[in-house]
């Protein structure tokens, strides 16, 4: 079915012949908001448990988890061709010659094509950005900053401890060198109206931006917001699954149409997920979305 947005597969093709694989690393990094640069904690829905591949260990150096992930991946494409993606916590809170090593050591192995940076926007310095631009001329790099909303009092609240003017900060410092960026963001955070999170798009699609990633946020186990909400100290927007498709629809509809949506939903592992238990595969529901956006002439 075609779909009446961009997607991710959309841009890559901009830029690649043939399939590409995000092969996701964790190289070890904290966050400023965990060891006290910014604040302490975390974000409040934070366990990284929910994302990091079986594949994907700070126990085995950037090139071993790298073929790791070949391997899983080449069973079933055996000529795919793979982008590195430093994805678990801050991947550029560090020191920039160790950073440096990194992102050169994943360029270094067989097939991987380009990098993918995980990083938020308040630790981007100056000095990596004249490396990422230096880098961007040989290779493909895309900066994946992680904004989460666009309002300020929604960030404070899940101790984000960063701004929405930081995120147009580093935006705006990146994007003009050639680096290509994507934002992240979560639909349904505590406090937040549809017409909040929509606000949220507005304010995204004016900023000059490549990708971007939404999913519905996701109440799990052993984070700090399942216990807020537990103990009620406040409560979380709780959307059907037919809900969340119209609020996506309206995103499709309001979004620049420049910028390629890399995905609506993520998944957590089920032992780990508390809430939305919506029983479908991000495949599923993307079809369930396409065909709703049929039906609404969009």
């Amino acid at each position: 079915m075609a779909k009446p947005y961009r997607d991710f597969s959309d841009f890559l093709a901009e830029h690649f012949s043939g399939k590409m694989q995000k092969i996701s690393i964790n190289a070890g990094f904290s966050c400023p908001n965990r060891d006290g640069t910014v604040g302490t904690g975390g974000c409040t829905y934070c366990n990284n448990r929910t994302f990091n591949p079986d594949y994907c260990s700070p126990r085995l150096s950037v090139s071993e988890q790298l073929e790791e992930g070949k391997r899983f991946f080449a069973r079933k494409y055996p000529e795919m061709r793979y982008l590195a993606y430093f994805q678990a916590y801050t991947n550029t809170h560090g020191d920039i010659e160790h950073l440096r090593s990194l992102y050169e050591e994943a360029l270094g192995v067989s097939g991987v094509e380009g990098i993918i940076i995980g990083t938020r926007p308040d630790c981007m310095p100056d000095a990596l950005l004249d490396y990422l631009e230096k880098l961007a001329k040989r290779t493909f790099v895309l900066v994946e900053y992680g904004a989460e909303s666009s309002h300020d009092v929604t960030l404070q609240c899940i101790n984000r401890c960063h701004t929405w003017a930081q995120t147009v900060d580093a935006v705006t410092r990146t994007a003009p060198r050639g680096i290509h960026v994507g934002l992240h963001m979560i639909l349904g955070l505590p406090g937040e109206s549809v017409e909040m999170m929509l606000d949220s798009v507005d304010a995204l699609s004016a900023l000059p931006i490549a990708t971007v990633k939404f999913h519905q946020l996701q109440l799990i186990r052993d984070t700090r917001l399942a216990r807020d909400v537990e103990s009620g100290l406040y409560d979380i927007p709780r959307m059907t699954v037919v809900e969340y498709i119209d609020l996506c629809a309206r995103i499709v509809r309001r979004i620049n149409p420049a910028i390629a949506i890399e995905r609506f939903t993520s998944q957590s592992p089920e032992e780990l997920l508390i809430y939305p238990k919506w029983g479908l595969k991000n495949y599923q529901f993307v079809n369930l979305l396409n065909a709703r956006l049929k039906s609404l002439g969009i």
